[in-house]
């Protein structure tokens, strides 16, 4: 047993040993590669610091061949525009060539382009040539603007507007096939480039030269209708009120409109967007400026005659303002000039409201007499025909109340206080409900003034009491026909205007009454019912008349006798004079229905009592109570 493990050791054992060899034989061998590599580093090691020399050498080689490349295409780029000088010289003196100018525009391009590389150089050999391509692009610019004007130069003969107006034909714009050469030309002008040739940086030499001629062509296309606008408004009759329309002013409006419209579908096409308005501004200056002289004459001729031609000044502000409004809807411009030209006359629309006023007043302090018949004056007529022709301008009279504020209108200081610069907006010409309002409020005030002034002069001028109540009521009368018959209905449909007008209606009436007291104090008795028994009558409930003078003792019948003579007297006087007055026919209807309703019952009354007082001889009876009530009849 002992024996057998031994083997089993002896075995084990030389295993070990096998292994042990093979591992010193393995370390070795790391030795040896170990040594190795380290040989092989210190080759490669030699071998770099061998080829670095060369490696930077070549380096160096290839940037100096690239240096040289370089240098070798800059000197061709320079010789370049050089070369190609006299090529782009002959194209430049050749002048451009108006059916095609594509090719000259590409010369002038390619010689900025050429003036560009040379100036970046920096070098004196490229002075000479750098100063004659700056010469060549002055005189290239020149050309071009010179074309330009002569293209233009084919589309600027004035035109007649009325003819286009008339015909509502729009007014003519510039061929397509020039719109399309000016555009290119402007393309080359409106550049840095061109404006430092022409020595101009600020502003393009194509802006300057349209504005010059279009503003030209515009301004003398519209001259006459300037010089016609302030004929007609003048022509007229020495205070006839101005009547719409009649006036040169609407046309000549509206021919701006038209050519300025015209104009600015040019300024699309030839300009680029970024100068559309500049140059629009720039082509509508002349003729905004003869406009804005045309309406300042206009407003001389205004303020002179105010009070007839206000009315001018109302349809000038609601023109000026539309057409301005819509020009600056379709272009972004002109909105301020508009104003500006606007300006005067807007402002004599505004203090005419208060002028207006005080010329009421004004004239009627300056009255001699008052008609000694009763009948309307002259002003009265005239001053109502103002308020009816206001209604046919509501969109200025909107705007130019309603930035004085109701009642400012009062008086003119009160309208400096409040004084406006600003073009009126929209939103001011919206004629709604309170626009209307506040005309109403105008045309009642006009009418208070009217009326007051005109009761004050006749309690000073008319010593009757009925000739002056004949005279208010003749004048309201008139003042309410007219407000019926007119627009003025419906301004003053709302409000208390027929109450006040009522007023001044009855004010008239009760002042017309007051000689009409004294035929009625006649027919006053004296009854003492403590004394005397109840009137007798008849079966039929009619007082006996006959019985009644039987009562009476001789005083009292003498008294009844003198009380039917003095009716008679007064009563035969006051209708002449009712009828030789001069009545409007409502306020003689008027006035008759009211004497009648007075006189009547109270004649009935003293006639059933007393009319036996002369048994029927007509002595002092001179009525019975049918030919009395014709009478009164009559009276209407």
């Amino acid at each position: 047993m002992v024996g057998a493990r031994n083997a089993d050791y002896a075995e084990e054992r030389a295993e070990v040993e096998v292994l042990f060899a093979e591992a010193a034989k393995l370390d070795t061998i790391s030795r040896k590669i170990k040594a190795s590599s380290a040989r092989f580093d210190d080759r490669d090691r030699l071998s770099k610091n061998a080829a670095k020399p060369v490696y930077s050498n070549t380096h160096s080689l290839q940037t100096m061949n690239g240096n040289i490349d370089k240098i070798l295409d800059a000197i061709d780029k320079m010789l370049g525009p050089s070369e190609d000088k006299g090529r782009e010289e002959r194209i430049i003196r050749a002048g451009p060539n108006p059916k095609g100018i594509s090719d000259y525009l590409a010369s002038l391009k390619r010689i900025d382009k050429a003036l560009a590389q040379m100036s970046s150089t920096n070098l004196r050999v490229n002075q000479q040539a750098i100063g004659d391509f700056n010469e060549l692009l002055s005189e290239g610019s020149g050309q071009l603007q010179a074309l330009f004007r002569s293209i233009l130069a084919d589309d600027l003969h004035p035109v007649e507007p009325l003819n286009y107006l008339v015909k509502k034909i729009p007014f003519p714009v510039l061929e397509q096939e020039n719109a399309s050469k000016l555009s290119l030309i402007d393309s080359f002008l409106s550049s840095s480039t061109a404006r430092n040739a022409s020595h101009s940086s600020r502003e393009s030499p194509s802006i300057r030269i349209y504005a010059e001629l279009r503003g030209g062509y515009l301004s003398g296309s519209l001259h006459n209708l300037s010089t016609a606008s302030i004929s007609t408004s003048k022509r007229k009759a020495t205070g006839e009120i101005y009547r719409q329309g009649t006036s040169g002013i609407g046309t000549y409006a509206q021919a701006i409109e038209s050519s300025f419209s015209a104009e600015f579908s040019n300024i699309s096409a030839v300009f680029g967007r970024e100068n559309w308005g500049l140059v629009f501004d720039a082509t509508c200056r002349k003729a905004l400026a003869e406009f804005a002289k045309t309406l300042r004459e206009l407003n001389m001729h205004i303020k002179a005659n105010l009070s007839t031609d206000c009315f001018l000044a109302y349809e000038i502000v609601e023109i000026v303002t539309n057409v301005g409004y819509r020009l600056d809807q379709q272009s972004g411009q002109l909105k301020l000039p508009f104003a500006d030209a606007l300006k005067p006359i807007r402002e004599t629309a505004r203090s005419s409201l208060a002028e207006l006023l005080e010329d009421v007043r004004r004239r009627v302090s300056a009255m001699q007499s008052l008609p000694h018949d009763g009948s309307v004056v002259p002003l009265t007529t005239e001053v109502m025909t103002r308020m009816q022709t206001m209604t046919t301008y509501p969109q200025s009279l909107a705007s130019v109340m309603a930035s004085l504020g109701d009642g400012n209108w009062q008086s003119v200081a009160s309208i400096h206080s409040t004084s406006s610069t600003s073009l009126p907006s929209l939103k001011s010409f919206d004629v709604g409900a309170d626009s209307s309002q506040l005309l109403a409020h105008y045309v009642m005030d006009t009418i208070e003034t009217l009326l007051t002034s005109l009761d004050a002069k006749a309690r000073t001028m008319l010593k009757s009491k009925s000739i002056a109540g004949v005279f208010m009521a003749n004048n309201v009368a008139l003042i309410d026909r007219m407000i019926r018959s007119s627009d003025l209905s419906s301004v003053l449909s709302t409000g208390n205007a027929s109450a006040k007008i009522e007023s001044w209606r009855k004010k008239g009436t009760s002042a017309y009454l007051e000689s009409w007291r004294e035929p009625c104090s006649a027919l006053m008795d004296v009854q003492y019912i403590n004394r005397s028994p109840r009137p007798p009558s008849g079966n039929n409930g009619v007082v006996d008349s006959t019985a009644m003078i039987k009562q009476l003792g001789s005083k009292d019948k003498d008294s009844i006798k003198e009380k039917f003579k003095n009716f008679n007297t007064s009563f035969d006087e006051l209708s002449s004079k009712h009828k030789s007055m001069q009545m409007e026919r409502e306020v003689r209807s008027q006035l008759a229905r009211e004497v009648q309703a007075m006189i009547e019952p109270l004649y009935a009354r003293f006639w059933d009592r007393y009319h036996e007082i002369d048994k029927g001889k007509g002595k002092y009876v001179k009525y019975d109570k049918g030919s009395l009530s014709a009478q009164l009849a009559g009276l209407g």
